[in-house]
C-alpha cells in the first residue's frame, strides 16, 4: 500500500537564515589564536537563542579616493533579535579610518531584523573628510585626466520596512546627503569647468528627501551569504520644500543570487554569486556628487579592481559574478575569482561603452560562528590594480 506525504514549512520559518550550529570541524583565527596562546576554551552558552558574533580588524589600508594609505578599523558585529528560526541576523558595520593627516572617516551601516521578522530598520550614517579623484562625467576621459576634490560630507539614511509575505518587505525612508567644502585641490582647476556640470560643483549642496523600498531577501546570513536570493529597489524624491538645493529624483535597483554547487555539504564553501544593479537619477538637476558612480554603491563594495569613482554619469549598469570556494577541510581558508564590468552614461549613451574588471583573493575564516571571512583580494582593470581588504565578502 504505497503512500506519500508532502509538507512544508509555517510560513514565518525560515529554515536557510540558520547559521551552521555544528562548527566543531571548522577552524577560525579565534580558534589558532587559543592554541597558540595556550587558552581553554569555555562551553558556549545560548540564552533564548540568541548571540551576538563579533569580529574586530585592525588592518593598514589604501584610503578610498587615492589619498594614499591609512589606518582602517573595521568592526562587525551581527546578532539575533528574536528566534533563529524565525529571525534574521541583525547587522553593525563600523569602519572608520583616518590616514594620520586631515583625511578620515566615520562610517556605521546596520540592519536590524525585529522578532519574526516582522520589520527591518536601516540605517547609514556617515561624517567623512572625503577627498576623491574624478574624471568628469561619462567614461571619454583618459587615466591621467582627472583632478582630486576635496569634499566634507554627512550622511543620514534611516528606513523601515514592514514585512509583507515571508521574505518580502515594504517600506518608507529619509535620505540626506550634504556636501561641504566641494573643490578642486588644484587651485587652479574650477570644478565646474572640469566636469562641466553645473549642479553641486561650487562650495556645496543638500539632497533630503523620502524614498519608498521595497526588499526580497532570501539569504541565510548577510556576513556570508550561501544559497539565496536579493532584490532591492529604492525610490527616492528629493524636494526643495525639504531642503534640497533642487527638485530631483532617482532609482536604485539591486539584484544577487547565490547558487550553492554542492548543496549536500552546506558547511562547506562552493558558490556561484551573481549580483547586478542599475542606478539613474530622472532629473538633470542631482548635485554632481550624488550621481551615479561606481564604487559608491550603499555599502561602497562595487567595482573591484577600478579605482573608486573612474566612472560617473546620469545612468550606471553593473554586473559582477564570483566563485567563492574553501581550500582547506576544515573552512580556515578559501579562495575567489571574480570579474565585473560596468557602463555609464554621461560622455554617450548607457550600453556603448563597457569596463571590465576581473581579480582574485585568499579568504581567512575569522569567525567561524558567524562565518565571517577577512579577505584578501587583488582586482586589476586597464591601467589601474589595488589590493583590497575588507571584513565579510564584497556582497
Amino acid at each position: 500500500m504505497p503512500a506519500a506525504l508532502f509538507a512544508q514549512n509555517a510560513s514565518n520559518v525560515i529554515p536557510q537564515n540558520n547559521l551552521v550550529k555544528d562548527t566543531s570541524q571548522q577552524t577560525d583565527l579565534i580558534d589558532l589564536a587559543k592554541s597558540w596562546l595556550h587558552i581553554k576554551p569555555s562551553p558556549v552558552k545560548e540564552q533564548g537563542g540568541k548571540r551576538i558574533y563579533f569580529s574586530l580588524l585592525p588592518i593598514s589600508g589604501a584610503v578610498p579616493g587615492g589619498t594614499g594609505r591609512a589606518l582602517v578599523t573595521s568592526t562587525t558585529a551581527g546578532l539575533f533579535l528574536g528566534p533563529q528560526s524565525t529571525t534574521n541576523l541583525s547587522t553593525l558595520n563600523f569602519a572608520p579610518y583616518w590616514n594620520l593627516k586631515s583625511r578620515f572617516g566615520l562610517p556605521l551601516r546596520s540592519s536590524a531584523w525585529l522578532k519574526d521578522n516582522t520589520w527591518n530598520i536601516q540605517g547609514d550614517m556617515r561624517f567623512l573628510v572625503y577627498p576623491q579623484y574624478t574624471w568628469g562625467l561619462g567614461s571619454a576621459a583618459s587615466n591621467s585626466t582627472k583632478t582630486l576634490v576635496d569634499d566634507n560630507y554627512i550622511r543620514f539614511y534611516q528606513s523601515a520596512l514592514k514585512r509583507i509575505t515571508p521574505y518580502l518587505f515594504v517600506g518608507p525612508g529619509y535620505n540626506l546627503d550634504y556636501h561641504s567644502n566641494i573643490k578642486s585641490d588644484d587651485p587652479n582647476v574650477s570644478l565646474k569647468q572640469f566636469t562641466n556640470y553645473s549642479y553641486g560643483t561650487n562650495g556645496s549642496s543638500v539632497s533630503s528627501g523620502v524614498s519608498l523600498n521595497l526588499l526580497y531577501d532570501t539569504r541565510n546570513n548577510p556576513f556570508n551569504p550561501l544559497p539565496g536570493a536579493y532584490t532591492n529597489v529604492v525610490y527616492r524624491y528629493n524636494p526643495r520644500f525639504m531642503g534640497s538645493d533642487q527638485n530631483w529624483s532617482s532609482l536604485y535597483v539591486d539584484v544577487r543570487k547565490y547558487i550553492s554547487l554542492n548543496p549536500a555539504r552546506p558547511i562547506q564553501q562552493n558558490t556561484l554569486a551573481f549580483w547586478s544593479y542599475f542606478w539613474t537619477v530622472f532629473d538633470s538637476k542631482a548635485p554632481y556628487l550624488d550621481l551615479p558612480s561606481i564604487g559608491w554603491d550603499p555599502n561602497n563594495r562595487s567595482g573591484e579592481g577600478i579605482d573608486q569613482n573612474r566612472y560617473r554619469g546620469k545612468s550606471l549598469f553593473y554586473f559582477e559574478s564570483e566563485y567563492r570556494r574553501d581550500i582547506t577541510n576544515n573552512g580556515l581558508l578559501g579562495f575567489v575569482v571574480f570579474t565585473d564590468i560596468n557602463t555609464v552614461s554621461g560622455s554617450g549613451t548607457l550600453f556603448t561603452s563597457w569596463h571590465p574588471a576581473a581579480g582574485t583573493g585568499l579568504r581567512i575564516k575569522f569567525n567561524k560562528g558567524s562565518n565571517t571571512n577577512i579577505g584578501i583580494d587583488y582586482g586589476f582593470s586597464k591601467g589601474y590594480g589595488a589590493v583590497i581588504l575588507n571584513v565579510g565578502e564584497a556582497f
